[in-house]
C-alpha cells in the first residue's frame, strides 16, 4: 500500500504529508507507451505540463524519471489511477498501482493515487480550443493529462496555503 510518509530531503526525518505546505510535486499520467509529467508547488497549488516520457523500456524510463526527481526535488509524487467510468478496474488500474509502489519504492517519496477518469477527454478539449490537433495533440496530450491529473489533487485533495 502507498504509504503516507515522505522522507526529507536529507532521507532522515520523517514528515507527515499533511503537514506539507510548500514544495514541488511531480504527477504521472502513466501509460504502456508514454508517462506524461506534471509539474506543481504545493504553496501555489498550481499544475503545469512538463515532459512526456516515451522511452521503450522500463530501465530507460526510469532513468529519465530518477533525472526529473534529481533536477526538480519533489517532496511528493502524485500518479493517475484510472478506472472504468463506473469506478471498477481493469488492466491500466493494476499497472498504475505498481508504477506507483515502484516510484515509492525506489525514491522514498511519498506517492498517492489520483482518480483520472476523464482527464484524457479533458486534456484532448483543451488542446484542441487551444488550436493543438491530430499529432501535434499527441506528444503533449500525457503530460497535458497529468497536468489534469494533478491540478485535480491540489483542487480536491489539498487546501493550498
Amino acid at each position: 500500500m502507498i504509504s503516507p510518509i515522505i522522507y526529507a530531503k536529507s532521507g532522515h526525518l520523517p514528515l507527515n504529508t499533511e503537514c506539507l505546505s510548500v514544495g514541488t510535486v511531480l504527477a504521472f499520467d502513466f501509460g504502456e507507451k508514454r508517462i506524461g509529467v506534471a509539474v506543481g508547488e504545493l504553496g501555489l497549488g498550481l499544475a503545469h505540463p512538463l515532459v512526456t516520457v516515451s522511452e521503450e523500456t522500463t530501465k530507460r524510463r526510469f532513468d529519465t524519471i530518477t533525472k526529473l526527481i534529481e533536477k526538480w526535488e519533489p517532496v511528493q509524487l502524485i500518479v493517475g489511477l484510472p478506472t472504468h467510468a463506473d469506478g471498477t478496474d481493469h488492466e491500466l488500474t493494476r499497472l498504475s498501482k505498481r508504477f506507483a509502489q515502484r516510484l515509492e519504492g525506489r525514491f522514498g517519496i511519498s506517492t498517492k493515487l489520483v482518480d483520472e477518469r476523464y482527464t484524457s477527454i479533458a486534456a484532448s478539449v483543451g488542446l484542441r480550443e487551444a488550436g493543438i490537433k491530430g499529432r501535434k495533440q499527441k506528444l503533449v496530450i500525457d503530460q497535458v493529462a497529468a497536468q489534469q491529473i494533478l491540478q485535480s489533487y491540489f483542487d480536491g485533495q489539498y487546501e493550498p496555503t
